[in-house]
């Protein structure tokens, strides 16, 4: 099963990544939003396909070349253990060498099993 990692391509590839984050269901329902479009649209984001169909996805941003944040991550439940999630996450690597690469999880075991060292955590400013 051979994975291919691309950047977003928003006329291509937008209403594939609205049928990923659709099955995902209601916790991921604040995506489907129209303001998601443009935060695609302004963010570094990448695919991955197996064959035709778009499995997995991830966004970040780049806050002002002092650190990229990775705020979104996902892959397709049908595919999740194939390392797809980390395939996405090292083409930033790869195409900013210079910069730390921070992540915003709510899912800590996952990066701690990829290796990952834990740097705080995150609150909501009410």
């Amino acid at each position: 099963m051979e994975v291919i990692i691309k950047k977003y391509e928003h006329l291509e590839q937008y209403n594939q990544l609205m049928e990923l984050i659709k099955s995902e269901g209601e916790e991921w329902e604040a995506y489907l939003k129209p303001k998601y479009k443009t935060a695609l649209q302004n963010s570094i984001t990448y695919v991955a396909y197996i064959g035709n169909k778009l499995c997995g996805y991830s966004r970040s941003v780049n806050d002002n070349d002092l650190y990229i944040w990775i705020v979104d991550l996902l892959v397709d439940k049908n595919h999740r253990g194939n390392a797809i999630g980390e395939k996405l996450m090292q083409c930033l690597v790869k195409d900013f060498p210079a910069q730390d690469i921070l992540v915003m999880s709510d899912v800590d075991e996952y990066y701690t099993k990829l290796g990952y060292d834990k740097e705080g955590s995150i609150f909501l400013v009410k």
